[in-house]
Parts: structure tokens; C-alpha cells; sequence
């Protein structure tokens, strides 16, 4: 993986295959399990314009590495908007070839 072959960008319907087992190790990771019903909210969430719920992948060679999961909201002690960041995950295959350990 290199830089330049590295994309950032919104996640798409069809990614649901691939941002499922990223979804699930981030659940494993921190000892989460979800029902059925709340990962498919979730998903659903992503591209229903009235939600404040949105998603990015990184993808390298059309192969999902990572997820990041955010939301915009209101704050007491501002007036712009605020943006929480809800989900960070990364496979370990992605992790390790960004670190350099096998």
C-alpha cells in the first residue's frame, strides 16, 4: 500500500459487504455486541440525508482497510456546530503494513 494508492472517501451501499467485518471487529475490539437490528440502523443511518450520522472508508485497490464513523451536532458553549467522532477502526492487516510489523 502506498500513499498514492491509499483513498479516503463516503462510504457506498455497495461497501456493505466489506464495512461489515470492520464493523464487527470494531464491536469486538471493544468487547461490544450489537443486535442484528442495530448494526442495520446504523448502516441505514449513513445515507439517510435527515441523520446526522455519516461514514467514511479507506480503501486501498478496492479493498476496505478502515471506518470512520462521525456526527455533527449542537453545543452549549458555541454556536458552530461540533463533530464527534463515534467510530475509528482499521483491520490488522492495515494496521501492521502502516506500521511496518508483520
Amino acid at each position: 500500500m502506498s500513499a498514492a494508492t491509499l483513498v479516503i472517501r463516503p462510504v457506498a451501499a455497495a461497501d456493505f459487504p466489506q464495512w461489515l467485518p470492520l464493523w464487527t471487529g470494531h464491536n469486538t475490539f471493544y468487547k461490544r455486541v450489537l443486535a442484528d437490528e442495530i448494526t442495520q440502523a446504523t448502516w441505514q443511518r449513513f445515507f439517510d440525508p435527515a441523520e446526522p450520522v455519516h461514514a467514511l472508508v479507506a480503501e486501498d485497490n478496492g479493498q476496505l482497510l478502515g471506518l470512520v464513523h462521525y456526527l455533527f451536532h449542537r453545543a452549549t458553549a458555541m454556536i458552530e456546530y461540533n463533530c464527534y467522532l463515534a467510530d475509528l477502526f482499521t483491520n490488522a492487516a492495515a494496521a501492521a503494513r502502516v506500521s511496518g510489523r508483520p
